[in-house]
């Protein structure tokens, strides 16, 4: 398949090229800081380029505040650092209206003062620590774009992103995401410790003296440009099917759900986890250079897209079944069609 066939235009192409070009610049200006941890960062660059919000979850001090930072810094974008805590307000991250007087004229009036969440990169930091009515004030920002208050709307500045961390370890004070805001992430990004010659790099150039911030190599309006193009990218019939299947099979309800499925899953993915899975696997191709999907780009993205969406049962929970499991058996029990790709 050639390039022209593949994209729209000549300038697609084109746009395809830059992305590809930036993509190289953003990964040299992160390992300025960031040390290994290839999955993730990818995993994360997919999220942008794709316009997702994703989970990212690790235990502390595996630079999960870091990352985003620098990310939002090599891309020269507003960012924003949220701490959940059990007192945090849903006005907190809106924003709310406040009494305030016209020094001209005297009089008074309610002005909108915005939070934290008017910003490009938004970093919910240990979301899992505040409660459910105040989780549910990001649902309509990374959903929608846009926030109310006091039934008026205010829409967010493109591009937007929200990436949410979490802590395994500490379960005490923390509340269960609802299924429906995790829904919303396009990924469940793991972040693992490092291996030890990566941790003694960390350590090595962490020590020494202080770090330099990376330099902006990507403005906003490429990476809107950069989400348009990914949603051009063609994708075969067969390679939408397999995505689509690898989807319904996580369901035990549907008829040709494996028994395992049937034995471990409470509840399957959504039909936002195979859009999700097309989505990143168009943005995934770009980012190799390719103008068109293949089986493998839905074959590596299985595990983020649907590790938060596979809601297991009692006997998976007492048999210590993990989601990770679960998908390991789904990308053995749903085949790749015999035509490769």
């Amino acid at each position: 398949m050639t390039t022209a066939q593949s994209l729209e235009s000549t300038d697609d192409v084109a746009l395809a090229d830059r992305l590809a070009t930036s993509r190289k610049a953003l990964l040299a200006e992160l390992h300025k800081l960031i040390v290994g941890q290839d999955d993730v960062i990818e995993q994360v660059l997919l999220s942008l380029f794709v316009g997702g919000n994703s989970l990212i979850i690790g235990v502390p001090g595996l630079a999960k505040t870091l990352l985003i930072r620098a990310i939002a810094q090599a891309l020269e974008l507003k960012y924003s650092r949220i701490q959940f805590t059990p007192d945090l307000m849903p006005s907190d991250i809106t924003g709310t209206d406040l009494v305030q007087e016209d020094p001209q004229t005297g009089k008074r009036e309610l002005v909108f003062v915005p939070g934290p969440i008017f910003a490009n990169i938004v970093l919910a930091d240990e979301i899992n620590r505040t409660p459910p009515k105040t989780q549910a004030a990001l649902l309509e920002a990374m959903q929608e774009h846009r926030v109310t208050v006091q039934g008026r709307t205010y829409t967010l500045e493109e591009p937007f992103f929200v990436f949410a961390t979490q802590n395994p370890i500490e379960l005490e004070g923390t509340y269960p995401l609802p299924e429906a805001q995790l829904d919303r992430f396009m990924f469940n990004i793991i972040i693992e410790y490092s291996d030890e010659s990566e941790e003694l790099e960390i350590v090595r150039t962490t020590t020494r003296k202080a770090q330099e911030p990376p330099t902006p190599v990507v403005s906003g309006p490429d990476i809107v440009a950069f989400q348009e193009l990914v949603r051009r990218v063609p994708v075969p019939d067969p390679v939408m099917e397999y995505a689509v299947r690898m989807v319904r099979t996580t369901r035990p309800n549907w008829d040709g759900a494996p028994d395992f499925v049937k034995q471990w899953v409470a509840y399957g993915a959504s039909v936002r986890a195979a859009q999700y899975l097309i989505l990143g696997a168009k943005a995934r191709a770009l980012l190799e250079g390719r103008y068109h999907v293949k089986f493998e780009d839905i074959r590596a993205l299985a595990h983020p897209v649907l590790r938060h969406r596979i809601l297991k049962n009692f006997h998976a929970e007492s048999e210590r079944i993990t989601s990770d499991h679960l998908i390991d058996r789904l990308l053995e029990a749903v085949p790749v069609p015999a035509s490769g790709m």
